[in-house]
């Protein structure tokens, strides 16, 4: 990928505010510098910081797969525990 002066300035705001926030040094130079940084803010508990993500991405073109909490299919019993196999007689 290319990196314009838009994505380089957009990095470098992102790389001093979670160094501030999250006490993380990425270095440009790293190949996954992008993909780390989005992370941390798609982690972040500022809106601001998320935002600013989520131009990195728009302006990057990298996106982040997102995480989709799967649903249990056995209903939670209050730590209970049923015996469900077959019966004998």
């Amino acid at each position: 990928m290319e990196l314009n002066k838009a994505i380089l300035d957009c990095m470098r705001d992102l790389r001093r505010r979670l160094r501030e926030e999250q006490a993380l040094d990425i270095q440009f130079q790293h190949s996954d510098a992008i993909e780390r940084m989005l992370r941390a803010c798609a982690g972040s508990e500022r809106e601001d910081t998320r935002q600013l993500g989520e131009r990195l991405s728009a302006l990057s073109g990298v996106k982040l797969p997102r995480v989709v909490q799967e649903p249990s299919f056995l209903p939670m019993q209050g730590g209970e525990r049923h015996y469900t196999g077959p019966l004998r007689g």
